[in-house]
């Protein structure tokens, strides 16, 4: 296999791979062995047919495509290696020969990690956060610990009001037809959360578990299934069972079971404490996100559209995984907030290319500080990530490939970057910061 790389313009590569004509022979011979059992040829029992008559009958390119995809997988995770690459994308591939008794070639054009010129990464100003905590906050955060202690209960007779969780069964109609994804049975949903389209929801409210009711709403005209947008919509609904949380009052018995305190009062001030603490930690992110969006703006790179997408699907997948934790998929969650697919991923962009040029700049300022990873480093993270998933520290370390180590050494390395960007940023006071300068006046200067 050779491998040649040609530069592209806006840090992309192509990179062009070639494999020996007897590669493909083979690539062809497996696919076949795995296909011949489902290819039916006259006169030959099904497995039976000679791999020449099938290219005779279907043609002699019947099993390239399959052939290509074997070859490629098994040689451009190679092939990346050679290249001496740092590539940050997913490749886009064209086979550009394929043909018996010639070498296979194709081609991957990917991107590769740009170059970071750093500005300012040390004393950028950042804005100063107050861990003042109001009685205001502390009522709140009270209120949160009732709702984390609150009793769950059914309702078998009363109405169905916001906030509470209903099971319904659902069939909807466009004109009188019953349209793909919109039936289910015992869905559950929180009344007043938005998940379905128009007023839904609060056509739900006011009904007792075993009503069958009719839900009227319109799709929205720019709704992602064109078919249904714009459209007004029956949905035959059945009401299942209802349940609603109740709170318990504050009083000291409730202060003793959430907080330990034998008092109202001593549990206030309890609150107060963990809120100045939990204020504290999130300045500190606050310090770190502004301080790294400055080093951003002082830097200068050339972000390649590939990465991007790249990081966008990975965003998206996320996403993707979080819903299934609530038991739903992303079909089911488009169909039901009437959002557009497009839309959504596209609105990820901003967010993906947040993402790319903070781990930029942060891996420029570790080359640039020399920053060094030490094995104790290193056992420290692995045992926090032990405590993080509750596995045993060797068992997490006999997990860990050599590429993981890698990666979590550069980890290591980037939030110590960090640290330093944010240590030595300067917090000022939001009314004190001065105005920002007009482009003209600072010319002059």
């Amino acid at each position: 296999m050779s491998v040649k790389v040609e530069n592209l313009e806006k840090n992309m590569v192509k990179l062009t791979i070639e494999s020996d004509a007897k590669i493909l022979d083979e690539a062809i011979t497996k696919v076949y062995n795995k296909q011949k059992n489902r290819i039916s040829v006259p006169g030959f029992r099904k497995g039976k047919a000679p791999l020449k008559m099938i290219e005779k009958l279907y043609g002699a390119g019947v099993f390239f495509e399959d052939a290509a995809n074997e070859i490629i997988n098994d040689t451009y995770d190679e092939a990346r290696k050679e290249s001496n690459l740092e590539i940050v994308s997913q490749p886009e591939i064209e086979v550009t020969q394929i043909e018996r008794g010639k070498n296979f070639i194709y081609t991957a054009t990917v991107a590769i990690k740009p170059e970071v010129e750093l500005g300012e990464y040390k004393g950028v100003k950042v804005a100063k956060l107050s861990s003042e905590v109001s009685d205001e906050e502390i009522d709140e955060e009270i209120n949160n610990d009732r709702e984390k202690n609150a009793r769950t209960v059914e309702v078998t007779d009363g109405e169905a009001k916001e906030d509470d969780r209903v099971t319904i069964d659902f069939d909807g109609y466009v004109d009188d037809k019953q349209f793909k994804g919109g039936k289910s049975e015992n869905y559950e949903i929180t009344l007043g959360s938005g998940t379905f389209i128009g007023d839904f929801e609060q056509q739900i409210e006011g009904h007792k578990v075993g009503d069958d009711f009719d839900v009227n709403v319109t799709f929205p005209e720019k709704y992602h299934e064109k078919s249904l947008a714009g459209k007004p919509a029956v949905f035959k609904v059945s009401l299942k069972k209802i349940t609603r949380r109740e709170l318990p009052e504050v009083d000291d018995e409730f202060a003793e079971d959430v907080s330990g305190k034998s008092t109202v009062a001593e549990y206030r001030e309890d609150v107060k404490a963990r809120l100045v603490e939990r204020k504290n930690n999130a300045a500190k992110t606050a310090k770190e996100d502004e301080a790294i969006d400055k080093v951003i703006e002082n830097a200068k790179m050339e972000i390649p559209e590939a990465m991007i997408n790249t990081q966008v699907n990975q965003l998206f997948q996320e996403f993707a995984n979080r819903l299934r934790t609530q038991g739903m998929n992303p079909d089911q969650y488009f169909q039901f907030t009437g959002l557009d697919p497009k839309a959504f991923i596209e609105n990820l962009k901003p967010e993906a290319l947040k993402r790319i040029q903070a781990r930029l700049v942060l891996e420029a300022v570790a080359d640039k500080e020399g920053i060094q990873v030490t094995d104790e480093d290193f056992e420290k993270h692995v045992s926090d990530m032990a405590k993080d998933y509750n596995l045993e520290v060797e068992r997490l370390k006999s997990i860990i490939g050599e590429d993981e180590k890698k990666a979590m050494y550069k980890d290591i390395a980037v939030q110590k970057a960090v640290d330093i960007v944010a240590e030595n940023a300067v917090e000022v006071e939001e009314a004190h910061k001065p105005e920002k300068k007009h482009k003209k006046a600072e010319d002059a200067e």
